[in-house]
């Protein structure tokens, strides 16, 4: 289907299969490259606890990168979805272009400051002195290259505006394919090519997003989807910095939102510090079990947005609702069976992830309850997206704010007081209860506002 007519469909096709044809191959692309970042994880591994230890004092930096970038795409998608709902095509094919240069030039700006201060930021992070050699060799490379990571993200936001989630989720795919075959030859060496160590695992990397941006810049041009010429005959500088202050304004919010759930996460897992190692263990298998549990909510995630943003565009807030309403029962309906599957193979995760019996107990204990809430907090991630979906980016930040740091952090700590790491288990459980309830009934209030 050409981009036009796929353009045209979300407006048009009924909403639930719509959504359907936009999601799976989303699944699809966001479950390989979670199963390619753990390979990833893997060779590094094999090159000792050093490099191990190196690389992930380097998560918190790098996904300050991929959060803006996460954000940029984010606005993006917004944006230039409303302006094809609108059907004003030349100002999405122009905002296009002004969303890729002015992520390039944040990242670039970012990425200097970032090498610049790389010993002082790293130091902050209680790296030690001795993996400071190793931390420099990964990060020098990942800094020159991280402009190729933000451009296959943002033009995939510009794709799946226009109504393509499949092409996106092929090239995510082939990135991370790239990624797990240069691994082990520039970590390891082969034939003519030097062993490079931590140093091979960066320039795999740079290596994947170059092979993203040959794609993404390739099928932009094919499909006539980004335009450097200014609609209407504005001039260009103002046409751009207009354009750029829009996606702005909804990616530096939707950015600032992601950087939160680490930030959170690092609390927890002080409160978890508590209870000994075997609980830190666990609760790291659990948020991995987590992350693969949650596949289809990312998914939806991606794309719900560019139906509900051309459905805005256009007017057609009955659709909107339709198409929020149906991905909340849908995940609600999958996650629930994902539970019963979590229960049933909680013994068998417990074993294959946990080498000692304390660690497996508490892995257990995580599945019997944790797994309760996901549908809970799928209802909180769709609603966030579609918040920013409709250009109400700060609602989406303050939803955030809440769920974390008004109810999951308090009533997971509330719970541990009153009943050690099961309370704290329920009291998450409770906190995306609440805070899922406050995110239906005030998306549903902003619809209503629109209608009225």
């Amino acid at each position: 289907m050409a981009a036009a007519d796929a353009s045209r469909s979300l407006i048009s096709a009924p909403v639930g299969q719509k959504l359907w044809e936009m999601t799976w191959p989303v699944i699809f692309g966001v479950a390989t490259l979670i199963s390619f970042n753990v390979v990833d994880t893997f060779f590094i591994s094999m090159l000792g606890t050093d490099p191990l230890a190196a690389v992930s004092f380097t998560f918190p930096v790098t996904f300050t990168v991929i959060s803006l970038a996460i954000g940029l795409g984010i606005g993006t998608s917004a944006v230039i979805a409303r302006k094809y709902g609108s059907d004003r095509p030349e100002e999405a094919h122009f905002d296009g272009f002004s969303a890729l240069s002015v992520s390039a030039i944040l990242v670039a700006a970012l990425a200097l400051i970032g090498y610049l201060l790389m010993d002082p930021v790293f130091s902050l992070l209680q790296a030690q002195e001795r993996l400071m050699p190793l931390i420099r060799e990964y990060m020098t490379l990942w800094y020159l290259g991280c402009v190729m990571l933000v451009t296959p993200m943002v033009g995939n936001a510009v794709l799946r505006a226009a109504g393509d989630t499949r092409t996106p989720s092929l090239i995510m795919a082939s990135g991370g394919l790239a990624n797990a075959i240069f691994d082990p030859i520039l970590i390891f060496g082969l034939g003519p090519i030097p062993a490079m160590g931590i140093e091979g695992a960066a320039l795999a990397s740079v290596i994947s997003w170059f092979s993203g941006v040959f794609l993404v810049f390739w099928l932009l041009r094919r499909n006539k989807l980004v335009s450097s010429k200014p609609p209407a005959g504005r001039p260009f500088f103002q046409a751009w910095v207009k354009s750029a202050r829009g996606i702005l304004k909804i990616g530096m919010p939707a950015a600032s939102a992601n950087m939160l759930t680490p930030l959170a996460m690092s609390v927890m897992t002080a409160i978890v510090a508590s209870y000994g190692a075997p609980a830190v263990a666990a609760f790291g298998v659990g948020s991995r079990l987590e992350s693969l549990a949650s596949v289809i909510i990312l998914a939806l995630s991606m794309s719900l947005p560019p139906l509900i943003s051309q459905n805005y565009g256009a007017d057609r807030i009955d659709r909107v609702k339709e198409a929020y309403r149906t991905a909340l029962k849908a995940v609600l309906a999958i996650q629930a069976i994902i539970y019963l599957l979590m229960l049933v193979t909680a013994h068998w995760i417990a074993q294959v992830f946990a080498e000692e019996q304390a660690v497996a107990d508490i892995v257990k204990l995580f599945i019997y309850i944790m797994p309760l809430g996901y549908g809970l907090q799928g209802i909180i991630i769709l609603t966030n997206s579609s918040f920013n979906a409709v250009h109400r980016p700060m609602n989406a930040l303050w939803l955030s704010i809440i769920r974390l740091f008004v109810l999951f952090v308090p009533l997971s700590y509330l719970g541990s007081v009153l009943a050690d790491l099961t309370g704290l288990f329920i009291g998450g459980v409770v906190a995306n209860l609440f805070t899922a309830v406050i995110a239906y009934w005030w998306f549903s209030r902003e619809l209503r506002r629109e209608r009225g």
